[in-house]
């Protein structure tokens, strides 16, 4: 192992680890039973969902490029992470008391307006505390803990339902993890974490024209825009996993195990990213995902087949997460970094919220063979864009 592979990750790195660990944990005692709790309990159909969902995320994504913005002109970034985490673990509890689904989108939208204003300035810190050759590195340990979270908080949730409360009951449970992440946000997380070279002057004028930008780190971000489009949300695969037989207290025990398998593949693809390049890391990941698609559109009944692909699939998602990030940090200028993860963000979500929105009308009109389908081929163009520009030459140098 290199001397740069043994040496330890920045405060910072770490804290923002811990948070995201927690803050899973908070969010993922609601998220996979959200689905079942719209359509059984409320009484919501699957383009209901499909709308919660993209709403949701679309939200999120256009407030990212917002506060990338704002951090990048002096507002301060831990403030900006503090804001958006706290108003995400007040939101989100409170969808235990939902008494319809136009309440529940209500309160995903203020729980993504939380990610929204956290997430671009928490990638920046993360980007700006580390060298490029550790990058990968630094935002796989970030996507690994994120998903332990993610893991723990749906075994916590099957323990409380097994216990014998009811699905709102967990819902508002999650505010104990939720009020954890602030407490270690305010107490631990450096006030910043680049150095005085990398820190934006207050109230100066940030431009990021498009036309500036890395032309890779373009086409990462049109290429990632057309993947949204294409997006099979998880919560589907949730359903389609019940219509195969999933009783509704295995659940949260699968939504678990794939976080796990997420947690163990983000790091060492994000090291892999480090050592031989990152776009061909997603790209791998991205054609991944594609033969899974097909494989959901025509896999059959049965506890192996439903529980193979749920987690085969969580590990191609988890194989780009860390490359992705880090590819912006690598090519954004550093004094405009934190808008750069927003502007990908935003790209990313203003095409999750039309995507959404197919997949679940196909999926209401047609079944879900169609939507899987659909889904796979569009993803085919997006890998497919993406293949050309990983095989164009390197602008500069450095690990790409």
């Amino acid at each position: 192992m290199s001397h740069a592979a043994r040496r330890s990750l920045p405060r910072t790195v770490v804290v923002l680890g811990l948070v995201s660990l927690l803050n899973d944990t908070a969010s993922e005692m609601v998220t996979p039973l959200l689905p079942i709790f719209l359509t059984a309990t409320l009484g919501a159909g699957a383009a209901a969902v499909g709308l919660v969902e993209g709403v949701a995320e679309a939200t999120a994504s256009l407030l990212k490029v917002v506060s990338g913005w704002l951090a990048d002109r002096g507002w301060n970034r831990k403030g900006l992470v503090v804001a958006g985490y706290g108003v995400s673990n007040t939101a989100r509890p409170l969808i235990g008391l939902a008494l319809g689904w136009v309440s529940v989108l209500a309160l995903r939208f203020l729980d993504r307006v939380g990610k929204g204003l956290r997430t671009a300035p928490r990638d920046a810190l993360i980007a700006a505390a580390v060298a490029e050759s550790d990058r990968g590195r630094a935002f796989g340990l970030q996507r690994g803990l994120d998903h332990t979270g993610a893991m723990i908080g749906p075994l916590a949730a099957f323990a409380l339902l097994a216990a014998g409360l009811e699905m709102h009951a967990v819902f508002l449970a999650s505010a104990l993890p939720g009020l954890l992440v602030v407490v270690l946000l305010v107490t631990a997380l450096p006030a910043t974490s680049s150095p005085a070279s990398e820190q934006p002057a207050a109230h100066a004028a940030v431009a990021l024209r498009w036309g500036g930008l890395d032309g890779r780190l373009r086409g990462l971000i049109l290429a990632s825009g057309g993947l949204a489009l294409a997006t099979t949300p998880e919560v589907f695969v949730i359903l389609w996993a019940q219509a195969r037989g999933m009783a509704v207290a295995q659940v949260p025990l699968v939504w678990a195990a794939a976080h796990a398998v997420k947690a163990a593949v983000s790091t060492p693809a994000g090291v892999l990213s480090d050592r031989i390049g990152r776009l061909p890391v997603v790209v791998a990941g991205w054609l991944g995902r594609i033969v899974l698609l097909a494989a959901f559109a025509f896999a059959g009944d049965g506890t192996v087949t439903v529980w193979g692909l749920f987690l085969a699939y969580a590990a191609a998602l988890a194989v780009t997460e860390g490359a992705e990030r880090a590819l912006v940090g690598d090519f954004a200028p550093a004094e405009a970094r934190a808008t750069a993860y927003g502007l990908y963000h935003l790209v990313c979500g203003l095409f999750a919220l039309p995507g959404a929105l197919l997949f679940g009308a196909v999926w209401q009109l047609f079944g879900p063979r169609p939507a899987f389908l659909w889904a796979a081929t569009a993803t085919t163009l997006a890998a497919a864009a993406l293949a050309r520009l990983a095989r164009s030459p390197p602008a500069g140098t450095g690990r790409r």
